[in-house]
């Protein structure tokens, strides 16, 4: 388990990371989202050890990461942004080199490179100069490099930047692999990510957690959690019927097409069956109609509307 408590950083004139504190379990894939400037970053940089808190405290399987700096770290993975590596090494030598410094010599130093080379499919490229590889090709070997020592917390920031779509899709299912047995934190702007690979995740906005829970529950608070879309054929006075209705909170009427409805929900609960009974009973000239699942974009967009700071 990691654990964050009440952890501060400030720069001087500002507080990028405000009184942080959550923990996260083995098995778990975290989704870490915030606007630019909301102290995601900070944050990352504090767990990892490369900047100290002013305050607060960040424990790792029991290490704390002040006192047992070495200890802790020992037990992480990290896929910094940009994949940062030595550019005139092949892909093996480098792989080869992180073993090394992780401490594997002789025939586990072999078994590990051919692993995590067969895992993040590099077998292809192993031959191949860093700097002559793809965006795509270098993120896969800075996430090999993370996953060397089978570590017990893999950070990820921005682990498909780059990747076309599949693989995009390779990458997401080797974490949820990888996840079984240990702590995934994963920091992205990409808000699908989170749906398709993480468990949990987390929104924070001027250095504050302002949305905790599993992608569906986060979901589920979208303005638009449990709306009916609809289109109709021609010109209808919906909102006269709709007046009876008090399940219904409002109506948008789509900005590119007069004829497109959203009519929201109040309290998030169902109204479909409402609507459908009522478009019948009224007989509205409906060419669709259905369901609009929540959105994380807007529930994104809501919790962190005017939240950034720096950091």
């Amino acid at each position: 388990m990691i654990e964050i408590n009440h952890l501060t950083k400030r720069f001087e004139q500002f507080t990028a990371v405000n009184d942080l504190s959550f923990t996260v379990g083995e098995g778990e894939v975290l989704g870490f989202l915030g606007p630019n400037g909301a102290g995601k970053s900070t944050t990352m940089k504090i767990i990892t050890g490369f900047l100290a808190p002013t305050s607060g405290s960040v424990t790792v399987d029991g290490h704390d990461l002040a006192s047992d700096a070495l200890a802790a770290k020992a037990l992480m993975g990290y896929l910094p942004e940009g994949a940062p590596s030595y550019g005139d090494m092949t892909t093996l030598a480098f792989l080869r080199f992180v073993a090394e410094v992780r401490g594997y010599r002789g025939a586990e130093l072999d078994r590990r490179v051919e692993r995590v080379l067969a895992q993040v499919e590099l077998e292809a490229v192993a031959l191949q100069k860093i700097e002559t590889l793809s965006k795509g090709f270098k993120r896969r070997v800075g996430l090999a490099q993370a996953i060397m020592h089978d570590p017990k917390l893999l950070i990820l920031d921005e682990p498909t930047d780059g990747l076309d779509p599949n693989q995009k899709q390779h990458v997401r299912e080797l974490i949820k692999n990888l996840a079984r047995d240990k702590i995934v934190i994963i920091s992205t702007h990409i808000l699908e990510e989170v749906s398709a690979v993480c468990t949990r995740a987390i929104i924070i906005a001027a250095g504050r957690v302002v949305a905790d829970g599993t992608p569906s529950e986060l979901e589920a608070r979208s303005h638009y959690h449990q709306a009916v879309s609809l289109r109709l054929s021609e010109s209808y006075d919906v909102a006269a019927d709709l007046a009876s209705l008090d399940c219904i909170a409002g109506i948008e009427v789509d900005a590119e097409d007069a004829l497109g409805l959203r009519i929201l929900a109040r309290d998030g609960k169902s109204i479909y069956s409402q609507v459908s009974h009522l478009a019948q009973e009224k007989d509205w000239p409906i060419e669709e109609l259905h369901v609009t699942r929540g959105q994380l974009e807007d529930l994104f967009k809501q919790v962190t509307a005017g939240g950034a700071q720096h950091g």
